[in-house]
């Protein structure tokens, strides 16, 4: 078994991995990144279609391309990357125990930074009724099998749910010559951002039905066909509207879910709503010297955010790690942390990153939140009780987009933080 010391151990080798791993060890920190795979990068890889890096590098990439900026900076740091090694154990002590090829690893953490990222929804997710044919997978999962093992999912293929994979895939799979006959969507409106469904399927005449769910499926040992029905406004099925659709593949695109067994067994409390950690505005958990970031925390909307985020946390841990280390050579104790005011989700909100924020603050803090449903004409409002903290102007805003304000530290301070909380919500200008 091998022992090793690092200020801040990071979990997770991809987009939000990499960034905080950068900034903490900029920050003078000794860093390790922790990587299952057998390279730095995580869902980028896969990701072959252009968009990324746009916001954080002003130019349009690959996924792979936007991963190999990081991963070569990685290497310049001279950071130290363990690659096909499994995390298996994380303690609130920051112990971190970890297996690979060569045996057990064992390594004391300053701070930790989870950035394992998420998976996504199977059809155990949803129960959706019929046989347990081959044929039936993850949008993400045909994208590897197409984009890394040049594997062809199918021929006739439906899409449930229109989460921004499904719809890349839908594009992608029409490009390599297989017949995406329709996506279908529960909600009466489209999860994924309106470029990818004007590029991915206006662009290519592929259908997306709204308010309509799959209802069955059909055939064995491989699928033969789906049953699709609309639904009404309470999501329930319309008998009278079923419809069998022919086909031999149905990809599921109907959300991600934070990789969050690891932050469980460190005793991270989880956010009901993200089923991310609960965090503070520096990212930091309820867990002394653990910290979140990027889609273990919450589903973002773009990786230029996931890098941003990232940042913040990594710079956040390596300060932490190197006040505790400094703390105990001058024998002066533990930092102590501040007093907190809680915020969270009022009208139309669905949750806030952070859900607390620490008083008194020194610098503005930014706040991240979605709205539950689309909304043509609304306003952010924040406040406490009835002292109003923020206020935007009316726009329109969508669930699939991640909005952000920020907030005043002026007003903050003057809270009192086990009395008083604070409301995000988007109210309707009528």
């Amino acid at each position: 078994m091998k022992q090793l010391d690092y200020d801040v151990v990071v979990i997770g080798g991809g987009p939000a991995g990499m960034a905080a791993a950068l900034k903490a060890k900029e920050t003078g920190a000794t860093v390790a990144i922790i990587e299952r795979n057998d390279e730095l990068g995580g869902i980028l890889n896969q990701c072959i279609h252009s968009g990324f890096g746009l916001s954080y590098f002003k130019q349009e990439l690959t996924g792979p391309e936007y991963a190999e900026l990081f991963i070569n900076q990685v290497a310049a740091a001279g950071i130290d990357v363990y690659l096909k090694t499994m995390v298996i154990d994380l303690t609130p002590a920051r112990q971190v125990k970890a297996m690979n090829e060569d045996g057990m690893l064992v390594l004391a953490a300053g701070a930790i930074v989870l950035a394992m990222g998420c998976r996504e929804r199977t059809r155990g997710a949803i129960k959706i009724p019929g046989s347990r044919p081959a044929g039936v997978l993850t949008a993400g999962l045909a994208q590897r099998y197409v984009n890394i093992e040049n594997r062809k999912p199918g021929e006739r293929i439906v899409i449930l749910g229109s989460g921004d994979i499904g719809l890349i895939m839908a594009r992608r799979l029409t490009l390599e010559g297989m017949q995406v006959l329709g996506v279908y969507e529960l909600m009466p409106y489209a999860n994924g951002l309106y470029r990818n469904i004007k590029n991915c399927l206006d662009d290519f005449d592929i259908p997306l039905h709204l308010s309509t769910t799959v209802t069955n499926i059909i055939g064995y040992p491989h699928l033969e066909a789906v049953e699709v029905a609309k639904v009404d406004e309470n999501l329930a099925v319309i008998d009278e509207t079923r419809e069998v659709i022919d086909c031999d593949t149905l990809l599921l695109s109907i959300g991600l879910i934070p990789e969050n067994e690891l932050s469980q067994k460190s005793g991270v409390s989880l956010n009901s709503r993200t089923n991310g950690p609960l965090v503070d505005e520096e990212l930091a958990t309820d867990q002394p010297g653990i910290f979140a970031c990027g889609n273990v925390l919450h589903v973002h909307d773009l990786v230029d955010n996931v890098t941003l985020e990232a940042e913040q946390a990594g710079t956040a841990a390596a300060v932490y790690a190197l006040q505790q280390k400094a703390a105990a050579v001058s024998e002066t104790g533990p930092v102590v942390n501040k007093a907190t005011v809680a915020i969270g989700p009022g009208e139309n909100v669905g949750y806030t990153v952070p859900t607390k924020l620490t008083i008194p603050s020194q610098k503005p803090i930014r706040i991240l939140f979605r709205v539950r449903r689309p909304l043509d004409q609304a306003e952010v409002v924040v406040q406490a009780g009835t002292t109003i903290l923020y206020q935007g102007k009316p726009q329109a805003f969508k669930p699939s987009v991640m909005e952000a304000v920020m907030l005043n530290p002026a007003g903050i301070n003057g809270l009192n933080g086990s009395e008083q909380s604070i409301t995000v919500s988007v109210r309707e200008v009528k």
